[in-house]
């Protein structure tokens, strides 16, 4: 996998990371850098470690779906960013209220927003990208935007968390197109 798209996934993975700090960031009535940081940690982490059990449950069945792997990931990408742009599109009740300020609110947060990083090891596996890397970079790319997102949503939140979800939607499911068409095409 080519490092432009690994970049690109991992940003359109750290989008619901992204928008939860920046709901982070309005909820709280002061920013501090470790507030920032938890976040940033909490999330990277989770998004860092679910690709890596997505590709360990796509080794372990890649040898009976291999025919249509590529199908496989372009589903899961298409179906992860449709899920994305229909999720940024919902109204939703007191955003102000789901800022993760507890631990087990935080911990609940990090796993809901890493399940499609799960998805997306998953489509690793059968397109036979090794994890190390891409965990590494999904992790470390949430983890920027989560941090940047907490401080974003402290001062201009309300403008621009909805659409950052549907531009992080759209590059999953166009990262999705790039794998089935290459596939097919080769």
């Amino acid at each position: 996998m080519d490092i432009v798209s690994l970049f690109l996934i991992a940003f359109g993975l750290s989008m619901d990371s992204f928008a939860v700090s920046v709901t982070s960031g309005l909820a709280l009535i002061e920013v501090r850098l470790w507030s920032a940081l938890r976040v940033g940690l909490c999330f990277g982490l989770f998004q860092g470690i679910m690709p890596i059990l997505g590709w360990l449950a796509g080794m372990t069945l890649k040898r009976w779906i291999v025919a249509f792997d590529h199908w496989i990931a372009f589903f899961l990408l298409g179906f992860v960013g449709a899920k994305m742009i229909v999720e940024s599109l919902k109204l939703e009740k007191n955003e102000r209220a789901k800022g993760p300020l507890g631990n087990g609110a935080l911990m609940t947060l990090g796993v809901a927003t890493s399940i499609d990083a799960m998805a997306v090891g998953l489509s690793f596996a059968f397109l036979k990208v090794t994890i190390a890397t891409p965990a590494l970079v999904i992790g470390s790319v949430t983890f920027a935007l989560s941090v940047m997102g907490v401080y974003i949503g402290r001062k201009v939140g309300h403008l621009c968390k909805k659409k950052m979800e549907v531009v992080g939607g759209l590059i999953l499911i166009g990262i999705g197109f790039k794998i089935l068409i290459e596939h097919v095409l080769s």
